[in-house]
């Protein structure tokens, strides 16, 4: 990690936990003086169609790049606006969720998730990629989960 690191990365797959997480890292930034990365990995398959998309024609690559970019603001912009003062910058390395967490907590500060995402299994305590980046990131990583979050809901209930 660099000691000039400024910057929370936060991994963003449009999911409810990802919301959550970038709520927590819009605060956390806020307070800290730092940056937010929201990142979306993503890969052909995964990536929205872009405007240039016809049946029979691929676009290039780089059209499926900015319709991740566009797709990623448009599902973040709500929360984003709820903090002015926050410097926002959007990444998304093309390639599986993890790796592309992995390669930008190289130069942050922070890496905050959630801790499952869209594929998750409700019974799972953890999701792969938040695994993943916990196990191998290059910097602290906070795993955001929500007061709905079954897990958290065990633990704050009051026995007395």
């Amino acid at each position: 990690m660099s000691t000039a690191a400024s910057t929370i990365v936060v991994g963003h797959d449009g999911s409810r936990f990802a919301d959550t997480a970038l709520e927590w890292a819009l605060d956390w930034a806020e307070k800290a003086g730092l940056s937010v990365t929201v990142a979306r990995s993503w890969t052909l398959r995964t990536a929205p169609r872009p405007s240039t998309w016809e049946p029979g024609y691929v676009p290039p690559v780089d059209d499926f790049a900015a319709a991740v970019r566009e797709r990623l603001v448009a599902d973040v912009a709500d929360l984003v606006t709820h903090h002015p003062g926050v410097e926002v910058s959007y990444a998304t390395p093309r390639g599986p969720a993890a790796n592309g967490l992995l390669e930008l907590s190289e130069d942050a500060a922070l890496v905050a998730v959630g801790p499952r995402g869209l594929g998750g299994f409700k019974g799972l305590v953890l999701g792969s990629v938040s695994e993943a980046v916990v196990r191998h990131a290059k910097c602290p990583v906070v795993v955001v989960r929500g007061a709905d979050d079954p897990a958290d809901a065990e633990r704050s209930l009051d026995l007395d």
